[in-house]
């Protein structure tokens, strides 16, 4: 019986979040205890008369505290470009190459001198926590892929099915020997699946995704998936399975109800939390 779409997609979820999505704090903690030795050594800055002098001494006898800088201004590189006056310079902060005016000038123009000097912050160990704690909820949306990744393997796993995570199209091939190369545009593309399930007679290549806001991306991972379902339609004893929630879906349901329309394994958290794996895979 053919499903509805419009049914279908009123049971999309708002959320999957767990707790951990918001911020991953052991990551938080694991970067800042690296850099927690040349923090302190830079916290004698604090409130500094003679600031441009008192960081040069600290250089000159502890030059490992330059790879501290980056994370005080929120970036992550080693290195960083600056365009001064026409001059590109590119800052290392692993190991110096310039000499320590220029490092000064650095501190000086971000204004990292008139930070520390003026007390505006009282440790710096502190304030690079709520720098990292920043910088990681820019993670979120890694982290949002991998919840829907992992919701469907907590129901793979109640299917005492054999399936395998993250597999390309030469290694389905080689290992069942089947030709995918429909789905490849004969071997152009390099595709791998979320997961593959093998039963005693079909094999079923799975990608999974969650999007709780909209984006030009849905349009576009619609359009993908229903030419990939096409092309598996051609190919005997290989099923290609889309698992996908989330309301970001409402701003891009024109596109999906087109896959929809000729896709037959779309399913969504609704489907699966009604037991679609255990009558799918056969």
């Amino acid at each position: 019986m053919k499903r509805n779409f419009e049914e279908w997609l009123s049971k999309f979820c708002s959320s999957i979040s767990d707790y951990k999505y918001y911020i991953d704090f052991n990551k938080v903690y694991e970067n800042v205890n690296n850099l927690k030795i040349e923090l302190n050594i830079l916290n004698s800055l604090i409130g500094s008369k003679n600031i441009e002098q008192d960081f040069k001494n600290i250089v000159i006898k502890y030059p490992n505290v330059l790879k501290c800088v980056p994370i005080l201004l929120a970036v992550r590189s080693c290195e960083i470009e600056v365009l001064d006056n026409g001059n590109l310079y590119k800052y290392k902060f692993d190991t110096m190459n310039y000499n320590i005016e220029q490092y000064a000038t650095f501190m000086k123009e971000t204004g990292l001198f008139d930070l520390l000097a003026n007390h505006l912050i009282n440790n710096l160990v502190d304030y690079v926590y709520g720098v990292e704690t920043g910088l990681d909820s820019n993670g979120r949306k890694n982290r949002g892929g991998h919840l829907m990744e992992n919701f469907v393997e907590e129901y793979l796993k109640q299917t005492n099915l054999t399936y395998y995570k993250e597999m390309y199209l030469n290694e389905i091939e080689t290992k069942w020997n089947i030709n995918l190369s429909n789905l490849s545009n004969n071997g152009k593309a390099d595709k791998r699946f979320d997961f593959v399930v093998k039963t005693d007679n079909c094999i079923y290549g799975i990608e999974t995704n969650f999007y709780s806001s909209s984006g030009s991306k849905l349009n576009e991972t619609a359009r993908s998936y229903k030419m990939l379902a096409t092309e598996a339609k051609n190919i005997k004893n290989f099923y290609f399975v889309w698992f996908t929630d989330g309301l970001g879906w409402k701003s891009a349901k024109n596109n999906l109800e087109e896959t929809f329309d000729v896709m037959e394994h779309i399913y969504n958290i609704n489907d699966i939390k009604n037991g679609i794996m255990n009558r799918l895979f056969k």
